[in-house]
Order: structure tokens, then C-alpha cells, then sequence
């Protein structure tokens, strides 16, 4: 009886029992931030049942485990080390058999994880999504006999209703770490071309690597061959820069990373008996040669205090990132040498820029069906954007909107070369994701350094009002219509950099009146005063107030925007636009 009266003070009928799990679906469904999500579901569950620990336990398909991945009560240790494989502990069975499991006393169960010596009772619910486990909510209490099967079947409840925004939070978390991925491997190459002072270099590359993967502890080694040593040229630990020793080739996982001139990831360095501590506390390693022009510069490694922390997700992003940091480094070593041929590298920047004055269009194409405007200023002398258009008569036109790795003339040079390849190819290729990958071929086989390019491809048909779009990587077209903002949604990988990518295509029906707009990372990355960048929250309100004037009104409209927003900040990066507004048919 006990159990009824504790159920019935909870909710005392059956309409404030839906109206707790409507509040949770309200709840769940309000926002799709991972940690704001899960922060709300512990608020409405504590609320409802008493717990001394709680914890909320994400499976990880690679690592075949469950890690807490928010929790009350628990010790930071146990939540950065533990992982808790299925059919081990009460919640990794509850998860492999995907039903609760209820133990009001955990020192009869055998499959009790001793992590907390004063707990006695133990409800581990999981979470099912879609067919896949999403993972499992935890509560824990130091009293006996704590929880009921109402307990139970309430959590159930919760479980049900919060697993599929659970996963679509990760699901959008993952893409936005994509997304962030790529605009930093832009953003990064961008930069590092720029540096030559070492230090900066150095400094430089330990920021933008943070900004992709939270490592405790980051390094820098260069070869020295004649000596067969890699020489310590930088290393953080935490943010504080630290000096190590230098490491002979084979020794350690760094040594051997270098010998064999592989990447070398460690789940758990206390089980590799290669590791040779160094620092206290570290756990997991990867070490990624940096080679360019098939020599070893030196290494990059980092390190974490938590087991399996850095995945292959991270390892294929390090993978990318090496070469622009290998040949970031030998132009850093090279500086001296570039100062003293600065007069020639002028004029030779003097003609990339004619060049580019003569290659790229000079004015906005007459297309059937569209009205177009084009304007661009680059970050330095010359910009390395790229646009295009190709017609084919009253059939359709092919539109090319990217930007190049990298600025000045090497960038405007590669863009001439895309541009050149673009109109070969454009009028073989119908299909904007074949061209694609036709481009990311042949550019492969031209491959020229570290070079790479994001870009958009769209293709109008004006017989049918609608656009074929496919994108490398590039920044996704706004739309405005009616006066509201359309943001598709297209990803790709970026042309240049591996070999058998496909890319995709998908289909976008205009109506008249439809603004396209084309814009480039210098846009959206241009920051203020204040350091904060513009970006779509600046945009997408101005183009709302902007859509209804011409087109070469909103291009004006938009840098002036831009430029009022960054006040006495430089320009950080070439700024370009492309706006196409859809014309209304014509009478016959």
C-alpha cells in the first residue's frame, strides 16, 4: 500500500499523469542541443522520483559501450573514465536486453558494479529509438527497496518519449560537427598559409586543432633526420606550454608513429606497452606523421585523460588536416628564403591579378528566367573565389560558386584552373553531382600541394523554374521567399581531397519572386570589434528586408551591411556574392 499512496501524492489522477508526459514531450521536443536536452530530462525525472545518483548513459557504436554522458551525484573520474560494455552491470544488461531491470538491493545481484559503496538500489531503464539503442537512464539510491515497478513504468514512459530526440540531437550534433570540420579545414588552411613566423605557426595550429578536437595535451615534433630524433618544437598541456624532451625514432608511441610513418591510435595507453609516460594522468594518444612531398616533417600528437577518447572520426579529421600542417611547417622553416625573393613574388602576384581580372566574368550573365548580380572583394590583392556561368542556348545554365584553400595568387591561379575545367566539362555533364565528381577526379590527378576548394554547382532548368544544386563542402544557398528564409540543406566533402568521393544532388522548384543568394565564408566569418562573427544571424534578417529591391541593390546592400557590422575590423577573408532572383514568366 505504500507504493499507492507514494504513486497517488505523485499524480493524483490520471489527468495530471497526462499532463506530466505532455510537459515532457513539450520539453524534449523544444530544443535539439544535446546537453540543454538531457539537463531537462534529469530536472523532469528527479522530480518525479527520488535519486541519490543519476546518470544518463549514451551507447557508442564504436566503442560498444555505454559512457555516462550527463549525470548527478557521480565522481568526475567515473564519468570521464567508465565504460560499461553490454551484458556487464545492471544498466549494460537492461541495455542488451533492452528492458528494465529493478534491483532493490544491489548486494544480491552479481552483476552489480560497485562504482559507489553506499548505494542499495539500482533502476536502469533504456532507451529505444527507431530499432537502435540510444542508451540508458540510471537511478541510484542509498536506501533499500527505493524504487517500485510504478517507478519503473514511469521512467518507461519518459524513456519512450525522449529516445528519438536523443537521437536526432546527436544526429544534428554530428553534422554540425561536420559542418565545423570543414569550415575549419577552410578557415585553418586559410590561415596557415599566411604565418611564417614559427612560434605563430605553432600557436596557430594548437588553436584550430582545439577547435575540432578538446585534447588535454598537444605536441609538436620536427624530424631530424641526420640524428634520426624528433625534436621538441612545441607542446600544451591543457593551456599552459610545457617542455619535453626529444624522442628517438621507435621509442614510445611518438617514435613509432614516425618510424613506420602511420597514424598510431591508443584507447588505453596503461595497455600499450609502447607508451612511455610523460606526463601524469594521460590515457589515450594518437600521433599523426605530418609528411609532405612523401618526406617526414615531424609528428603531431595528442593526448587525453579519458579512456578511448580520440575516435576514427577524429583520426580521419587529423588524417586531412596533416598535410596543410606538414607543408605549413616546411614554408615556416622556409621563410628567409621566400623574404628574399618578396620582389619577384610581387610582380608575379601583379599578373595573377590580371589574369584574374580577365578569366573571371566580368559582368552578370543574361540567363532566361533569372535576373543575376555579381560582386566580390578580396581579403588581399586578388581573391580566391571562384564563380562562373555556363550557357547552353534556352536549354539550361550551369552556375559554379566555390572558394579555394588558401588566398593570394596560388589561390586565384587554382580557382583559373577549376573555372578552365568547369567550362570543358559543364557541357558534357547535365548532372551537377556527375560534374562533381568528373572535377574532383581531375583535380586529383593535378593535385598541386595542399590544395582544395569548397563549391556549389547549380544547374537552371528555365523550362521547368528549378534548380539542380550539388555541394562540395560549400556554404548552402538562402533562399528567400515571401519574405521568408529557406536554408536546404546539402553537404559534401570538399573537391581536391579524396579520391572515389560521389556526391549527390538534389532538385529545388523556384516560384517568381524566388532570391537565391551565393555567399562566401567571408561573409558569414566576418567578425567585429567584439570578435564575434556576422554570420546567418546578421544575414538572413537583413535579406528579409532587402528581397524585394534588385539584385545588384541587395549585393550592394549586403557588403555595406557587412562593413557597417565590422566597423574598423580588416576584412578577414574574400568576401563574394552571387544573387539570382527568379523572374516572372513571361506572357506568351
Amino acid at each position: 500500500m505504500a507504493s499507492t499512496r507514494k504513486r497517488e501524492a505523485r499524480f493524483g489522477d490520471r489527468a495530471e499523469l497526462l499532463d506530466f508526459l505532455l510537459e515532457v514531450t513539450a520539453v524534449t521536443s523544444s530544443t535539439i542541443d544535446l546537453d540543454d536536452l538531457l539537463h531537462k530530462l534529469t530536472q523532469i525525472i528527479r522530480r518525479v522520483v527520488p535519486v541519490d545518483l543519476f546518470a544518463i548513459l549514451l551507447y557508442s557504436d564504436v566503442r560498444r559501450g555505454l559512457r555516462i554522458r550527463h549525470s548527478v551525484g557521480h565522481r568526475e573520474d567515473v564519468i570521464r573514465n567508465l565504460l560499461i560494455p553490454l551484458d556487464e552491470g545492471i544498466t549494460g544488461i537492461a541495455a542488451s536486453a533492452r528492458m528494465p531491470m529493478l534491483v532493490n538491493d544491489v548486494r544480491t545481484n552479481p552483476h552489480y558494479l560497485h562504482v559507489v559503496d553506499a548505494v542499495r538500489s539500482e533502476l536502469a531503464v533504456p532507451m529505444v529509438a527507431r530499432g537502435r539503442l540510444v542508451g540508458v537512464i540510471d537511478l541510484q539510491s542509498t536506501r533499500l527497496n527505493a524504487y517500485t515497478p510504478e517507478d519503473s513504468a514511469l521512467v518507461q514512459l519518459v524513456a519512450s518519449r525522449v529516445a528519438s530526440s536523443i537521437l536526432n540531437a546527436r544526429a544534428f550534433r554530428q553534422i554540425e560537427r561536420q559542418n565545423r570540420t570543414l569550415r575549419t579545414l577552410t578557415r585553418l588552411s586559410q590561415q596557415l598559409s599566411s604565418i611564417l613566423e614559427l612560434d605563430e605557426l605553432l600557436n596557430a595550429i594548437a588553436t584550430s586543432v582545439r577547435g575540432l578536437i578538446n585534447y588535454d595535451s598537444f605536441g609538436i615534433f620536427l624530424l631530424d633526420a641526420e640524428r634520426e630524433v624528433l625534436r621538441h618544437k612545441f607542446s600544451l598541456r591543457y593551456d599552459e606550454r610545457v617542455n619535453l624532451d626529444n624522442i628517438p625514432l621507435g621509442s614510445g608511441i611518438t617514435g613509432n608513429a614516425a618510424r613506420d610513418r602511420q597514424i598510431i591510435r591508443v584507447e588505453d595507453t596503461q595497455n600499450d606497452p609502447r607508451y612511455i609516460e610523460v606526463t601524469r594522468g594521460i590515457r589515450s594518444e594518437i600521433s599523426v606523421p605530418l609528411i609532405h612531398k612523401d618526406k617526414l616533417v615531424g609528428i603531431m600528437d595528442l593526448e587525453s585523460e579519458r579512456v578511448g577518447f580520440f575516435t576514427q572520426e577524429h583520426e580521419q579529421t587529423l588524417q586531412l588536416l596533416a598535410p596543410l600542417i606538414a607543408q605549413s611547417l616546411v614554408n615556416a622553416k622556409l621563410y628567409d628564403e621566400i623574404a628574399t625573393t618578396n620582389e619577384r613574388m610581387e610582380y608575379d602576384l601583379a599578373a595573377a591579378r590580371e589574369a584574374q581580372s580577365l578569366l573571371l566574368p566580368r559582368e552578370a550573365p543574361q540567363i532566361p528566367g533569372l535576373d543575376i548580380a555579381v560582386l566580390a572583394r578580396p581579403a588581399h590583392e586578388i581573391s580566391g573565389d571562384v564563380y562562373d556561368f555556363v550557357e547552353h542556348g534556352d536549354e539550361y545554365s550551369a552556375i559554379l560558386f566555390g572558394d579555394v584553400s588558401g588566398k593570394s595568387a596560388a589561390a586565384a591561379l587554382y580557382g583559373a584552373m577549376v573555372s578552365g575545367l568547369f567550362r570543358t566539362i559543364a557541357p558534357r555533364r547535365r548532372s551537377p553531382a556527375q560534374l562533381m565528381t568528373t572535377l574532383n577526379r581531375v583535380l586529383l590527378e593535378r593535385r598541386v600541394g595542399g590544395r582544395y576548394l569548397t563549391l556549389i554547382v547549380m544547374l537552371w532548368d528555365p523550362a521547368t523554374g528549378a534548380f539542380t544544386i550539388s555541394n562540395a563542402g560549400n556554404t548552402p544557398p538562402l533562399v528567400v521567399r515571401g519574405g521568408e528564409v529557406i536554408m536546404p540543406h546539402l553537404e559534401g566533402v570538399p573537391l581536391g581531397l579524396l579520391g572515389g568521393t560521389q556526391y549527390d544532388e538534389t532538385a529545388f522548384q523556384t516560384q517568381p519572386g524566388d532570391l537565391v543568394v551565393l555567399y562566401s565564408d567571408g561573409i558569414q566569418d566576418q567578425t567585429g570589434p567584439d570578435e564575434s562573427e556576422y554570420g546567418i544571424l546578421h544575414l538572413a534578417p537583413l535579406l528579409k528586408c532587402l528581397y524585394t529591391r534588385s539584385v545588384q541593390e541587395i549585393a550592394e546592400g549586403i557588403l555595406a551591411d557587412v562593413d557597417r557590422y565590422r566597423q574598423d575590423v580588416p576584412i578577414a577573408d574574400d568576401q563574394t556574392l552571387v544573387i539570382i532572383k527568379v523572374k516572372e514568366p513571361t506572357p506568351a
